[in-house]
């Protein structure tokens, strides 16, 4: 089972550079705790090989990697929410007043603290590679949002730590638009059978393909009316295939047939260095290429990183605006 799913690349701070003891030291005052019983949220990190009191960080052919886990209640805001209404409308009945709005808000914070200890738990987890040769930071999310939590903690927890994002000269949907227009995708790579198109006018009006052939005049004439591509479906060398986002992100990444001899003969226990072996070897050669296919790497503010919580931060709640929802209103962090 692959290790990476949905990535999202970031540059490390050329200025940062520790050494594993004192990163894995540094970790540990973050180590995972579960939840208390009247706990809402836990963040923290856990031995990614998940054997107990393992080490924080792996080192595999040099590439270091890492895991964050979240466990978070679900507790349905549906119940708590008739819950107060409930003792509102008991309040009413007794004294003849309506709770007032702060009133309500004491109640809700009461309710909720009452019914923590009866929610489920749900735990995510986000794998994350920190590749220090080539300045990179790949994290195991499925949006920048929730990429931010764990860029945050290592930045807090790791001195000097810093990233910017991954720009590129050419937008990735400008370059998905030439590439589905002219049915020329860039040396090594090949397009495949989903999209998705989506105007750039107020009508937001998209149309999307799955398994469904993309050379054909239906796409071109899309592409002249103005639309553009939010995700297109890639495979490179037929080694990796995935899905390019608008916000060069990498989804549903499927290490294909050929890529797993690594892992051939293999002992269980071995799993995790073969896994781990594969998806940093074939990403660390997708990734320059692909780069290279969006025009090379744009360096900005002089090529020095911005803070690494304020630049994920604004982008996840640009992101969460862009999908019409409050940051605040995430279910799950990954």
């Amino acid at each position: 089972m692959s290790l990476f799913k949905n990535v999202i690349v970031f540059c490390l701070d050329p200025a940062w550079n520790q050494e594993l003891a004192q990163a894995e030291e540094a970790l540990s005052a973050q180590r995972f705790v579960p939840c208390g019983p009247s706990q809402e949220k836990s963040a923290g990190w856990v031995p990614p090989r998940g054997q107990e009191h393992g080490p924080l960080i792996e080192s595999v052919q040099g590439q270091w990697l890492l895991e964050f886990m979240v466990e978070a209640k679900a507790l349905p805001g549906s119940v708590v929410r008739r819950k107060v209404e409930e003792r509102a409308a008991q309040i009413e009945a007794q004294t003849g007043r309506r709770p007032g709005r702060k009133e309500q808000k004491e109640m809700k914070e009461e309710v909720t603290h009452e019914l923590l200890p009866m929610a489920f738990s749900r735990f995510m987890r986000a794998t994350v590679w920190i590749d220090r040769t080539q300045r990179r930071l790949v994290i195991n999310a499925s949006n920048i949002a929730r990429a931010d939590e764990v860029v945050s903690s290592l930045a807090q927890q790791l001195p000097g730590f810093g990233v910017s994002a991954l720009h590129t000269q050419l937008e990735p949907a400008s370059a998905m638009s030439g590439w589905l227009h002219t049915q020329e995708p860039p040396a090594g790579f090949t397009i495949d059978r989903e999209c998705e198109l989506k105007a750039t006018d107020e009508s937001k009006a998209a149309v999307r393909y799955a398994k469904h052939a993309l050379d054909i005049d239906e796409v071109r004439a899309h592409i002249e009316a103005g639309k553009r591509p939010t995700r297109l479906a890639m495979t490179w060398e037929d080694r990796v295939s995935f899905e390019l986002t608008e916000g060069m992100q990498l989804r549903k990444l499927a290490f294909l047939e050929g890529t797993d001899k690594a892992a051939d003969g293999g002992k269980p226990e071995d799993d995790f260095d073969a896994d781990a072996a594969i998806a940093t070897g074939e990403l660390g050669q997708l990734l320059p290429a692909l780069v290279e296919a969006l025009g090379g790497e744009q360096l900005i503010a002089g090529g020095m990183p911005v803070d690494a919580a304020r630049a994920t931060g604004a982008q996840g709640a640009a992101s969460a605006e862009a999908e019409g929802q409050p940051q605040a209103e995430e279910e799950a962090p990954f």
